[in-house]
């Protein structure tokens, strides 16, 4: 294993533990699920700029996994896949877009919460109001939370960068 490949393997690490303790400052947390916290998705998104899309969605899917290992929600199996590794996978597509990381981000965080967004209209409608639409319920219900979480993580996601940039010049995969 050569410098560069320990140093991402190392990263990743770090980053989904990150993501679990941020998970749990939370400023709100929703009935059925979802919550804005203290940057959590921000481990996964620098992940994804700093090494590329591929390992940016590994090192989401893992952070998935292991948020649900300590949070678990389960209604569906499928619901549990869309919820955990795919929707925090998703936010790895940020690497798409390293050049332009308020682009990436948004991209990354409208990933998850189309994962959401499935979810909810598939296993949460009983949810929605009498006369919703399981549509119009999930699409308000996780935009309620992700909006600020996208928000929260594009401001902090810059300052790590930037501050990151100054200690050490980014590496593209």
């Amino acid at each position: 294993m050569n410098r560069q490949s320990l140093q991402r393997l190392v990263e990743l690490g770090i980053a989904i533990a990150l993501v679990v303790v941020l998970s749990n400052v939370r400023i709100y947390k929703l009935p059925q699920g979802g919550s804005v916290t203290a940057g959590s998705m921000v481990p996964i998104f620098y992940v994804a700029l700093r090494w590329g899309a591929k390992w940016g969605i590994i090192a989401g899917i893992l952070a998935g996994v292991v948020n649900y290992v300590f949070e678990p929600f389960f209604v569906h199996p499928v619901q549990v896949l869309l919820d955990y590794p795919v929707a925090f996978g998703a936010l790895g597509l940020a690497g798409l877009f390293a050049r332009q990381p308020v682009v990436g981000i948004i991209v990354g965080g409208a990933g998850r919460w189309l994962a959401h967004f499935v979810s909810g209209v598939v296993y949460f409608a009983t949810y929605a109001p009498k006369g919703t639409s399981p549509a119009v319920y999930s699409a308000v219900y996780n935009g309620s939370y992700m909006l600020p979480e996208v928000v929260i993580s594009v401001i902090l996601t810059l300052v790590v960068l930037r501050a990151m940039q100054r200690i050490r010049p980014m590496q593209q995969a």
